[in-house]
């Protein structure tokens, strides 16, 4: 991987925990020369990814909605920074620009951004592994429910196993690098919408 995609909230909670897996996060990215890809926001975890990977020496591409630029939320020190017209917009530059995409602890926002490109890997859309950084456990319920729609039939197991889970960045990393993305498509072939 030569980028990873980093979605993570507007805001941040101090939890010291979670600063230390993003500083480790950054560390590790910065020492495999891994590029930034991100929200382009200077606010909550989003400005402490960026600051982190850029203190490093590391380089932090950001793409963020004119709307939100307009709000002053912006970095404007980084590496690279794309103004788009709308969030749709943003997370598919991001995904273009990307090679993996990491999702931090975050709220609704970060949520939405995980469960899209995890459905367009589902589709075949992207082939880029996804893992979420389970730090302090924050991701367990979530992942419960995953297995949940597993066992009542509405997520097959192989589209289950597409998203990497670790509470360790260095791990986390690791384990996307050796990830080659098989979703299950049967439900195209047998419904004959290929």
């Amino acid at each position: 991987m030569k980028s990873i995609c980093v979605f993570c909230g507007a805001n941040f909670n101090g939890d010291p925990l979670l600063k230390q897996a993003v500083e480790q996060l950054a560390e590790v990215m910065v020492s495999r020369e891994i590029t930034l890809v991100y929200g382009g926001g200077k606010v909550g975890i989003m400005g402490i990814i960026a600051d982190a990977v850029l203190s490093r020496g590391g380089k932090a591409i950001g793409v963020i909605p004119q709307f939100l630029m307009d709000k002053e939320v912006g970095h404007t020190g980084l590496t690279e920074l794309h103004i788009v017209q709308n969030m749709h917009q943003r997370k598919q530059m991001m995904n273009d620009l990307c090679d993996g995409i990491i999702t931090l602890p975050g709220g609704l926002g970060t949520l939405e951004e995980f469960f899209e490109v995890l459905t367009w890997l589902q589709l075949g859309l992207h082939n880029h592994p996804i893992g979420l950084l389970n730090t302090g456990g924050f991701y367990d319920s979530l992942l419960k429910q995953l297995d949940v729609m597993v066992d009542q039939k509405f997520l097959k197991p192989t589209n289950r196993e597409l998203v990497i889970t670790a509470a360790d960045p260095i791990e986390l990393v690791s384990l996307m690098d050796g990830f080659n993305a098989k979703p299950d498509e049967v439900w195209f072939r047998d419904r004959n919408l290929t």
